[in-house]
């Protein structure tokens, strides 16, 4: 038995120059179980391999893609007997938004340790359940995939922009980051279109169950059950409405964004109603438009022509949190 075992995908651009340190780590720590892939594809066999040595933690080392697999994989796979020990997700994506969620930020070693330390101690007191997004293109037979933070709308056309246009450019993250969301305001401002800018984004049409539809060009919309959304801004989670899914949806203007940015900072979002930003929650969304594409944990889906996008919540799993 292994207190800890630790997925890792190389070919994540983060463990292109963290993964010997993290496996030199692991050489120095008997109660890690250390399993590389090659490609996504395998981890579902890296679980199954994992499980024969029922560890108290699992850790995942890689990108949104890898993190996503995992937990599509631990969902649906039934790997483990009964429920998969709690999940923890070391801080080395692009944007890291689960790690940041469960306390996990800074140096990928120094998480490494803060969950071997739990795992020694008992992780019982740390461990916090989270439910996941369930996409499906609303067929019965599709396998759904799953994920904790869904960008749509203008959202998901500043991530490939950021990913297509600003990535290549070899800067640090962060600096990335700041240069897509300068873009973003410019195009929202000006009002024009052009190479270096985002595209203007797509009409959309967004249904929930009990809460009616809601249809306009919206340069952010966000589902996710997560705590903490982009910017380290806070979720709703005053809000006592039922549906597992927080939904939020900004218009196409740059005062509603900023207006929705500056109450996400101080935790007052979806406290009250604000002209031009839409919060609610749901068990079922479905987002329909030409051409409409999400971006799910880094990963991009496209609902079929004359189709939607279909968005369900799951069970909780148990995750670890790694903050006090």
């Amino acid at each position: 038995m292994a207190l800890i075992a630790l997925l890792s995908n190389p070919r994540s651009t983060g463990n292109r120059a963290m993964l010997p340190r993290v496996r030199s780590f692991c050489a120095q720590h008997s109660e890690i179980f250390h399993y590389e892939v090659e490609d996504v594809a395998q981890i579902g066999e890296a679980l199954r391999t994992i499980a024969r040595v029922k560890p108290r933690v699992l850790v995942v080392n890689g990108g949104d893609g890898t993190v996503q697999t995992t937990l599509t994989e631990l969902y649906h796979g039934g790997h483990f007997e009964g429920a998969p020990p709690p999940l923890a997700v070391l801080p080395n994506g692009k944007t890291n938004l689960i790690a940041l969620d469960l306390g996990a930020t800074g140096d990928p070693i120094a998480a490494l340790e803060r969950v071997l330390e739990i795992a020694r101690g008992g992780v019982e007191e740390h461990v916090v359940s989270r439910e996941l997004i369930s996409l499906t293109n609303g067929d019965s037979d599709t396998r759904p995939v799953l994920g904790m933070f869904l960008g749509g709308a203008g959202l998901a056309d500043s991530i490939l922009f950021c990913r297509n246009k600003v990535y290549p450019l070899g800067l640090p993250n962060g600096l990335s980051h700041a240069l897509t969301f300068l873009a973003v305001v410019l195009s929202l401002m000006v009002g024009i279109r052009a190479a270096f800018l985002p595209p203007r984004p797509r009409p959309l049409t967004v249904s929930l169950i009990r809460q009616g539809v809601i249809q306009g060009s919206f340069a952010l919309l966000i589902v996710t059950t997560l705590q903490k959304m982009l910017l380290n801004t806070q979720t709703f989670s005053g809000d006592v409405r039922p549906g597992g899914l927080k939904l939020m949806m900004v218009n196409h203007s740059p005062v509603s964004l900023v207006r929705a940015i500056a109450a996400g900072v101080s935790g007052k979002l979806g406290h009250r109603a604000m002209a031009g930003v839409h919060v609610e929650r749901g068990d079922e969304i479905r987002i329909e438009g030409d051409r409409s594409s999400v971006i799910l944990d880094g990963e991009v889906f496209e609902a079929r022509a004359g189709g939607a996008i279909v968005l369900t919540h799951t069970t909780p799993m148990p995750f670890l949190r790694l903050a006090a």
